[in-house]
């Protein structure tokens, strides 16, 4: 794992400035003709405006909603190999995963990163034994070069110490082996920072209402502000359609006979209070394909995930009553049933998954990213990953040097000669941040709770000292925002501030936690708007 050499001071660290207006970041897209225009502040969107501004491209990315604000911060929250694709012999994928992860996680971003331990129920009469299981945690281990130490088999009892909760009735054995977790809406705005630190130019909250076309080809974007109502235009020499589940909206935009390319696949979880400590995840086996998680996360306990094919509107995915039942009903095979009583639920999300288009169950399909040009040349990305975030961000620009016609490939670096583990903002070994937290965070206002430094150096890495510095300046907003969370109210004014934030939800559920812990209430709402109301 990246560490750090020393951690500055909360008076020494560099303070970071300001985000220009709304109406600054729109006169300067509507007045400059871009390289690349990039639709859709998803993971996939995101990393490739990272990549293109890294290449030297100038870049635009723009998004209807929030950076994340749909599928991207609606996963299961892991970086992981893939278990389940050893089943279907896809020794390759796995291992490009775990390279994948590994990277994300010790140099990429060790401070939004954390290792998990997962365990592996195997039950009388399951779909899998324990041998299968053994060998088959040892070859993901094997995949990635034992970095997580060696998948093998554990004692029930054993087990049972690590996860009070885990169903200990016809237990045989459990499997072992080791992953990554992350919190998905931060390290996605992380990346939004990556990409404007290297040159990109972005804006949340801002809706096409059409493209523009030049003898045919696609050459930019009409554009409300939904904030404002204001309407601007964005023109490029080339636009990158990568909205997720609207993919298919966006291409009917470019040709209305474009045939559907995707189909959806909804996947709901469930956030709950824990009633005992957990040290280790719960990958319980549910059929030969599917497996249902049991994720100790901010705190809480993450449940899920479902998976079936959804044909709605991408806008009005949610957690219905069948998902509810589903995912408690199949966590009830390795969980005890006080730890899934529906009181303890705090919060439930559903996303989409895009996948290719195709017959088939969708829990067998392949998850991987397709990349299409449409009749007018935009480029369409979708489907993938979040493990390989990075590794599709790569995938889009060797497209985009390698087609003909396009002058683009000319005028930016070769992916080849890119930075290959290029570290994200606020970089930093999260130990050695909260520990400089606690002795500094004191000075003048008043001391910093450990958990609450904990938190920042996991969610901010470094960047946590300029909210810390908030927090000194305004003993107001080293006030907590709530007494059963972590999150300090500096937190909100720094998502006003530096991180593109223009909603309540944006702050409450996608910079902070406050929503999924179920502690957003009316006066936390209310008071957060009208700091959102307060630009700096």
């Amino acid at each position: 794992m990246t560490t750090l050499q020393s951690v500055p001071a909360l008076g020494t660290h560099p303070a970071a400035g300001s985000l220009p207006s709304r109406a600054e970041t729109r006169e300067q897209l509507s007045k400059a003709t871009y390289d690349l225009l990039v639709i859709g502040g998803g993971i996939l969107g995101i990393s490739t405006a990272w990549h293109a501004a890294q290449s030297g491209l100038r870049v635009a990315l723009v998004d209807a909603g929030d950076f994340a604000g749909a599928t991207s911060s609606a996963s299961s929250k892991l970086l992981h190999g893939g278990l389940r694709y050893l089943q279907t012999g896809a020794v390759k994928l796995v291992a490009e995963n775990h390279f994948e992860r590994r990277a994300v996680s010790r140099q990429v971003a060790p401070h939004l990163a954390n290792p998990l331990t997962f365990y592996l129920p195997v039950y009388k009469g399951g779909p899998h034994g324990a041998a299968k299981l053994g060998a088959g945690v040892f070859a993901y281990s094997a995949l990635s070069a034992f970095g997580d130490g060696v998948g093998h088999l554990l004692s029930p009892a054993k087990a049972a110490q690590d996860v009070p909760e885990l169903r200990t009735d016809n237990l045989k054995a459990v499997a072992v082996y080791g992953d990554d977790q992350m919190n998905d809406a931060r390290m996605a705005l992380m990346t939004v920072r990556a990409a404007v630190d290297a040159g990109a130019t972005v804006l949340n909250h801002a809706e096409v209402t059409g493209l523009r076309f030049t003898q045919g080809r696609v050459t930019g974007a009409d554009l409300k502000d939904r904030t404002s109502g204001d309407e601007f235009g964005v023109d490029a020499r080339l636009v990158l359609n990568a909205t997720g589940p609207w993919v298919d909206h966006l291409r009917r935009m470019e040709d209305p006979n474009a045939a559907p390319s995707i189909r959806l696949s909804k996947g709901a979880h469930l956030v709950l209070k824990r009633t005992s400590p957990w040290k280790a995840a719960l990958a319980t086996p549910i059929d030969k394909y599917r497996i249902t998680f049991a994720l100790p996360w901010e705190d809480m306990l993450l449940l899920g995930t479902t998976d079936e094919e959804y044909e709605g509107d991408p806008g009005e995915v949610a957690v219905d009553e069948k998902d509810i039942t589903q995912i408690l009903d199949e966590a009830a095979f390795s969980i005890r049933d006080q730890q899934l009583s529906r009181d303890l639920i705090t919060y439930s999300f559903a996303g989409l998954r895009v996948l290719p288009g195709g017959p088939g169950d969708t829990s067998k399909a392949k998850r991987e990213t397709v990349v299409t040009e449409g009749r007018g040349g935009m480029l369409s990305v979708a489907g993938g990953k979040w493990t390989t975030f990075r590794h599709i961000g790569r995938t889009v620009m060797n497209k985009l040097a390698s087609l003909p016609g396009h002058p683009l490939g000319e005028d930016m670096e070769p992916v080849s000669r890119l930075p290959k583990k290029l570290p994200l903002p606020g970089i930093a070994n999260p130990n050695a941040v909260a520990h400089r937290l606690l002795v500094d965070g004191g000075t003048p206002g008043p001391r910093m709770s450990a958990d609450t430094a904990r938190h920042l150096a996991t969610h901010y890495g470094s960047l946590s000292f300029d909210i810390a510095r908030l927090a000194n300046d305004n003993p107001e907003l080293a006030e907590r925002i709530h007494p059963d969370a972590p999150e300090i109210w500096a937190q909100v004014a720094y998502a006003r501030d530096h991180e593109w934030a223009e909603t309540a939800d944006d702050v409450l559920r996608r910079r902070t936690t406050l929503t999924i812990r179920g502690l957003a209430t009316d006066e936390i709402r209310t008071r957060v708007e009208d700091m959102l109301g307060k630009k700096a």
